[in-house]
C-alpha cells in the first residue's frame, strides 16, 4: 500500500508528489517547490514522517517542475533524475524562468543523477515505478507507472480532459498524440492518474471522454 502526499507549488500551481510505502522509503516526483514556505514544507514532511528518500524523479525539465530540486539535494543529498532528451532544458533553467515569469533566477541547479530510460524499473521499499517515455510536451517527457497499485504519475503529458502544450522548444504535437494513443491508452482503465497540474483522473475516463484521444 502506498501513501501519496500532494503539494501544490509555485505561481503556476504545479503538483509535487511524495510517495512512500509501509517501509517508509519514499520518492519525490516533480519537486516544483519555489517559495521558501513550499520548500520547507516538502523537506519537513519527509523528516516529520520519518521517511527515507530514495529517489528524486522528474517527468520533464520545465522550470515549474524542478524549482525545488536544489533544496532536496541540499537537505538529503539526492541527485535528481530525468530523461536525457530534456538535459538541454534543465541546463537553461534561468532562461526558462526569465522567459515565462519575467524575473531573474540565480539559484544553482543540482547535478543530475543517472538518466531515466524507457522501461526502467525504479525500486523503493516494496514497490517499483516503471518509466515510460512519452515525448511530445517535451522531448524527454516520461510518466511513472506503479502497476501493483494501479497508479500513474503523468506530468504534463496528460491532464484531466486535456493534454500538455507542445509549443515550447522541443515539443511535438505528433509525438504527443503518439504517446497518448500508443502508451497512455494501453494502460488499464482503472488506473488512477496524478497529473502535473489540476485534479487527478482515471485512464478509462480519459480514453473515453478526453477529445485528444479521438482518432
Amino acid at each position: 500500500m502506498i501513501n501519496i502526499k500532494t503539494f501544490v507549488c509555485n505561481p503556476v500551481q504545479e503538483n509535487c508528489f511524495i510517495v512512500n510505502d509501509e517501509t517508509q522509503e519514499a520518492v519525490v516526483i516533480d519537486c516544483g517547490a519555489f517559495f521558501g514556505n513550499e520548500r520547507k514544507a516538502v523537506a519537513q514532511y519527509i523528516k516529520d514522517n520519518g521517511l527515507t528518500l530514495r529517489h528524486v524523479l522528474c517527468t520533464h525539465a520545465h522550470f515549474d517542475h524542478i524549482f525545488g530540486l536544489d533544496t532536496l539535494y541540499e537537505e538529503f543529498g539526492i541527485r535528481p533524475r530525468l530523461h536525457q532528451a530534456d538535459n538541454f532544458i534543465y541546463e537553461n533553467m534561468s532562461e526558462q524562468v526569465a522567459g515565462f515569469l519575467g524575473v531573474s533566477y540565480e539559484r544553482q541547479m543540482p547535478p543530475l543523477g543517472s538518466q531515466l530510460t524507457d522501461g526502467e524499473l525504479i525500486a523503493f521499499g516494496s514497490h517499483q515505478l516503471k518509466v515510460l517515455h512519452t515525448p511530445g510536451h517535451s522531448p524527454g517527457s516520461v510518466i511513472f507507472y506503479i502497476e501493483s497499485e494501479k497508479v500513474l504519475f503523468a506530468g504534463d503529458t496528460l491532464f484531466r480532459m486535456s493534454v500538455g502544450r507542445t509549443d515550447l522548444e522541443g515539443g511535438s504535437w505528433q509525438q504527443l498524440m503518439d504517446s497518448l494513443h500508443h502508451v497512455v491508452a494501453t494502460l488499464p482503465a482503472d488506473v488512477k492518474v496524478y497529473t502535473g497540474h489540476g485534479p487527478a483522473t482515471m485512464i478509462g475516463d480519459e480514453v473515453q471522454m478526453n477529445p485528444y484521444f479521438e482518432d
